[in-house]
């Protein structure tokens, strides 16, 4: 029987080394009998950064392949400490990446995964560009970035942290002029940059899955258990630790941080706990 093989795409820089190790840490644990290729998008990573991944992770189920960008066509584009030039890689993927990869499973490296990967990496693309999550649970928030990114109606808002991507029909259809042209005419009104863009341009091709399985946050999971009508179970722990895929530390509340607060972040202690960087 054959390995479960996925391929993997991250992009950082220096400050997300650890966190990056931790979360492919999780994916071995997670993903006992499975292979990864790791493809790492970035344009300041040295070797020496390299091998202290690898060392940290300390499992031959793991190949990293770095890949060196450049900048320079993203000089306009808006960036800051939080959000570096890094984040817009991720746009670009399907044009660095070897032309033998049909699909890959872009990561943010603040999560952690905690069950198998198979049924999410091995969703049918068919016409579509991604697969994502939505983090938007409040229509007023929907009508609020259909505006100010000039979206069509009911066109979703992504979150952008996990993406499987469907590299054969991008390399095909996507167009990097119009990312670079829409980033030029809209900078003043992005706030989530690499997520507005995503969104804006390829909303409506990105299938949506369940958040709570593949994308979950604690903001997502404490509005998921607002809404719930009185009476009705809570989405808890266990539940988590049973069906959930992916957790995810998006925003500034990050569990390597002294003052986190939530109940997702045992999670990434528990991986934590198991590597030395």
């Amino acid at each position: 029987m054959n390995k479960p093989h996925y391929n993997l795409l991250v992009t950082l820089n220096s400050g997300y080394l650890r966190p990056l190790s931790v979360m492919l840490k999780s994916a071995v644990l997670s993903n006992p009998d499975a292979d990864f290729a790791v493809y790492i998008l970035h344009s300041s990573l040295t070797k020496r950064d390299f091998d202290h991944v690898t060392k940290a992770v300390g499992s031959d189920q793991i190949t990293l392949y770095p890949i060196q960008m450049d900048d320079s066509m993203l000089k306009s584009a808006p960036t800051s400490g939080r959000y570096p030039a890094e984040m817009y890689y991720r746009l670009f993927a399907s044009r660095y990446l070897p032309e033998t990869l049909d699909r890959i499973l872009y990561l943010d490296p603040d999560l952690v995964i905690i069950n198998s990967l198979e049924t999410l990496y091995s969703m049918p693309l068919e016409n579509h560009y991604f697969v994502a999550c939505s983090h938007i649970v409040i229509l007023g928030l929907q009508r609020i970035n259909e505006l100010r990114l000039n979206m069509a109606k009911d066109t979703p808002y992504i979150n952008s942290g996990v993406l499987l991507m469907n590299l054969a029909l991008l390399r095909k259809e996507m167009d990097p002029a119009m990312v670079l042209d829409y980033i030029r005419k809209h900078k003043k009104v992005l706030m989530l940059p690499d997520q507005d863009v995503l969104s804006a341009l390829y909303g409506t091709r990105t299938l949506l899955v369940d958040s709570l399985l593949y994308n979950l946050s604690e903001r997502f999971l404490r509005d998921t258990n607002l809404r719930l009508f009185p009476g009705g179970e809570k989405v808890g722990l266990e539940w988590i630790r049973t069906h959930s895929v992916i957790v995810h530390y998006c925003g500034r509340n990050k569990p390597w941080k002294p003052r986190y607060s939530g109940t997702l972040g045992v999670f990434y202690q528990d991986v934590a706990e198991k590597i030395s960087f």
